[in-house]
């Protein structure tokens, strides 16, 4: 089944627009998912919502948005009052602005969505705009409201459509200072810079994130697996990494281990299991 679109509008470059629909670029429906439940029934739990004082369950006619002004005070705030919190446009993305790609810091990019033209009508100018971004060797930097909420929106084609990457704002992205400030400036040893090139050389290779895997997902799968077979489950044992005493042995060790590995094997990650259990 093709997704839906998670948001439809229109393209606008200038005086040059189209109609165009906006897909999710990922998913998290394929991983493995647990439900609390009752241990002594097996019946699934549902939330509620209690007042913190009384301890009652509220009704959900009775739930609004409070914004605290003060420690333990609350301003309630209507939804016709945050409705009222108009955007330019809700349902256009106009593109105001291109910026080479490699200025945009990886810190800023969210979440990446499918761009396609919605219907046969505006193709033509999807395709030109497409085509003219692709020309440039830029990215399109542009607004989107999705979920109330607008974003900057960074455009760059992708075969036939486009991508558009949602950025975080300024006021999102923690300054690094902070966490860096006491790492001291040293001065390394030539031969130990050579020996750790040396090993990240015999670990180069080009992105193929068909190989990645995720080894948590995979235990998890081996797990419920187990449960159903009525295996016992045995924790592994945790062995940290041995501490390095000296630098220098431990990379000049490290390469002899490189240099002595056999190319390494295909480590495709495996297809995501049937995640339902039959009882």
């Amino acid at each position: 089944m093709a997704p839906r679109a998670n948001w439809k509008g229109y393209l606008r470059l200038s005086l040059v627009s189209c109609p165009i629909a906006l897909y999710p670029a990922s998913s998290l429906s394929e991983k493995v998912s647990f439900n609390r439940i009752n241990r002594k029934t097996g019946n699934r739990l549902k939330q509620q919502n209690v007042d913190s004082e009384t301890g009652e369950v509220v009704p959900r006619d009775d739930m609004v948005r409070g914004y605290e002004v003060a420690k333990g005070q609350y301003m309630i705030v209507e939804d016709e009052e945050i409705e009222a919190v108009q955007i330019e446009s809700t349902r256009t993305i106009d593109i105001d602005q291109f910026v080479p790609k490699d200025e945009i810091d990886e810190r800023y990019i969210d979440s990446p969505y499918y761009i396609a033209p919605d219907g046969p009508v505006g193709q033509e100018a999807f395709a030109v705009i497409r085509d003219t971004i692709a020309k440039l060797n830029m990215v399109a930097l542009g607004r989107v409201v999705l979920a109330r909420r607008e974003h900057v929106i960074a455009l760059e084609p992708k075969g036939r459509g486009l991508v558009g990457t949602t950025l975080r704002y300024p006021y999102e992205v923690r300054d690094e200072k902070p966490d860096f400030r006491d790492i001291p400036e040293l001065k390394l040893p030539q031969e130990m810079l050579d020996l750790a090139a040396h090993i990240v050389h015999t670990k180069s290779g080009h992105f193929d994130p068909s190989q990645f895997e995720d080894r948590y997902e995979n235990a998890l799968i081996d797990l419920l697996k187990k449960k159903q077979a009525g295996e016992k489950i045995e924790a592994p044992r945790e062995t940290a990494p041995p501490r390095v005493v000296n630098l220098m042995e431990a990379l000049r060790a490290s390469v002899d281990a490189e240099e002595k590995k056999a190319p390494a094997p295909s480590t495709r990650a495996r297809q995501p299991a049937k995640k339902k259990a039959t009882r």
